[in-house]
């Protein structure tokens, strides 16, 4: 798997993942750790940055909250300790509804909106691994951003709890967000360069 994946025959948790103080930025998906250096590229920061942006002004003054990465979102199976939740992940941005789930050390559990951001390195982990996991854990709306196409996969899930085939979006389209159906992102803008 090159350099994404740092993979261990040793499962590790939450509470192992407080102790790394290495440096480096890690994510745990079902206790394997997957090594996130280097940082994103120019263009993936631009697109978080508009992303962000959008998000922001429109939740101001509501019940819902966006954040963007580093942000730790811990997804446990069931009810145990933080110490022991094997997924702890840091989306490019988490847009959470219910704010029992956000504490100190960020959110515990399945944020409403999901947008990762490809690059390269990353992408099989977001297309397969976190795609797996987000709809394991409920998580409504699930966007991948592939700035090398310029187009949006919008991913919701259905009545039967997975995740159906996805809008696509290209450069020159409005998306109507799912959750926010009056709010429309431009990807002109987003995509500018």
């Amino acid at each position: 798997m090159g350099p994404l994946a740092l993979k261990l025959d040793e499962r590790f948790t939450y509470g192992d993942y407080l102790t790394w103080d290495d440096g480096e930025r890690w994510e745990l998906i079902d206790g394997v750790p997957y090594n996130m250096s280097p940082a994103p590229r120019l263009r993936h920061q631009a697109i978080s940055r508009e992303l962000l942006t959008e998000f922001s002004l429109y939740l101001r003054g509501k019940q819902c909250q966006v954040f963007a990465a580093p942000f730790d979102v811990r997804l446990p199976e069931a009810d145990e300790n933080d110490d022991l939740v094997e997924t702890v992940l840091q989306p490019d941005l988490s847009v959470i509804c219910d704010r029992t789930k956000l504490d100190e050390a960020g959110c515990r559990g399945a944020p409403d909106l999901i947008i990762e951001i490809l690059s390269p390195a990353t992408a099989h982990k977001d297309l397969k691994v976190k795609f797996d996991r987000y709809e394991r854990a409920g998580v409504r709306e699930y966007w991948i951003v592939d700035p090398a196409g310029e187009t949006v996969q919008l991913f919701t899930v259905g009545c039967n709890g997975k995740y159906g085939r996805p809008e696509l979006f290209g450069a020159g389209d409005r998306v109507k967000v799912g959750l926010f159906p009056e709010l429309k992102i431009d990807l002109a803008v987003v995509f500018a360069e």
